[in-house]
């Protein structure tokens, strides 16, 4: 969602690439010297994989699933966020692959690791796992496997964060205005070139964000846990820690702030009233592609009602869907 005024856009968030997730399993996945399954490769199947679908039945992104191309070398076990009520057909099907999709899964997910032991190998749909940990899941999972989509969102992930900056900068609620009303007016627009994007997570959509900016001539901050892991990085001119000092220079000097990290004990609530009295330049324009609770929603609608922010395009949210009395909208 792009908020400017009483313009909105949104931006969908499931992409369908659930294709590309099941044909991930060609890549070689080991746990305890066993090859779980492949494919494009010269050497036989090893093992069949069994896969227990907890997903949205009606969620159309994962189509795909329900018409696996690999005949005996996957197959679905049961669908559905109740596929953990039936532990014993699981057991008896000796399934080993959990795909984890849908947004409730944490509970069922703990259940199914606890009580089948066969399960080997379990893969999140999403590049963020924070649905589906917890404590009970930490207990119970030292044998199976976890692999997630990292990646696979970067590129249309960073190519909305662009869009979002140009949307401010060249003030596209105006254009679509003047267009509507038939209105002939010349209007002074930015230049994204020159302009800094502070990026909150330079992992691996930070920095396919950064590769994009840099292509339009932006200065490029970039803060993570662990900075020496980007050091030298040819799309960021310089990179910090996460310690207070670096969030409140990144917050001081940036004039576009892009939050790009996962959601984790230490981010939630990263960013508050507090980061955003840190705000110094004009026209400051916020944009969250990472987790909604990282962002304290009420402190950002004050930055925006007081003018710290001059917009905000948001990709998430601290209560999905949003609600309709949300003053975001």
């Amino acid at each position: 969602m792009l908020s400017h005024g009483h313009h909105v856009l949104k931006q969908s968030r499931w992409l369908s690439h659930l294709t590309n997730n099941i044909h991930n399993i060609h890549i070689h996945i080991h746990n305890h010297n066993k090859l779980f399954t492949k494919r494009r490769c010269s050497s036989q199947f090893v093992k069949t994989a069994k896969i227990i679908n907890l997903s949205d039945p009606f969620d159309d992104a994962n189509s795909s699933l329900h018409n696996l191309p690999y005949g005996d070398s996957a197959q679905i076990i049961s669908s559905g966020l109740e596929s953990h009520q039936d532990l014993d057909l699981l057991r008896s099907q000796n399934a080993n692959v959990v795909f984890v999709s849908h947004p409730l899964a944490r509970k069922p997910l703990a259940e199914i690791i606890r009580h089948v032991p066969s399960i080997e190998w379990v893969h999140a749909r999403s590049a963020g796992v924070d649905f589906i940990t917890s404590e009970d899941l930490n207990e119970c999972a030292d044998h199976v496997t976890f692999t997630n989509a990292k990646g696979q969102f970067s590129s249309t992930l960073a190519e909305y964060a662009m869009m979002a900056c140009a949307h401010f900068a060249k003030d596209v609620p105006r254009l679509m205005r003047q267009k509507e009303n038939c209105e002939w007016g010349k209007f002074n627009v930015r230049e994204l070139r020159g302009a800094t994007l502070g990026i909150i997570g330079y992992g691996d959509i930070g920095r396919e964000c950064a590769r994009l900016a840099k292509a339009y001539g932006m200065r490029v901050i970039g803060l993570r846990r662990n900075p020496k892991k980007s050091e030298g990085d040819e799309f960021c001119d310089d990179i910090l820690g996460s310690d207070r000092e670096s969030i409140k220079r990144i917050m001081s000097e940036s004039n576009y702030i892009l939050v790009s990290a996962p959601l984790t004990k230490d981010t939630k609530g990263m960013i508050g009233r507090n980061e955003f009295e840190f705000v110094r330049n004009e026209n400051v324009v916020f944009i969250n592609l990472g987790r909604g609770p990282i962002v304290d929603e009420s402190a950002l609608i004050d930055a925006l009602k007081r003018g710290v922010l001059e917009g905000a395009a948001l990709d998430v949210f601290e209560n999905e869907p949003l609600p309709s009395e949300s003053e975001l909208w």
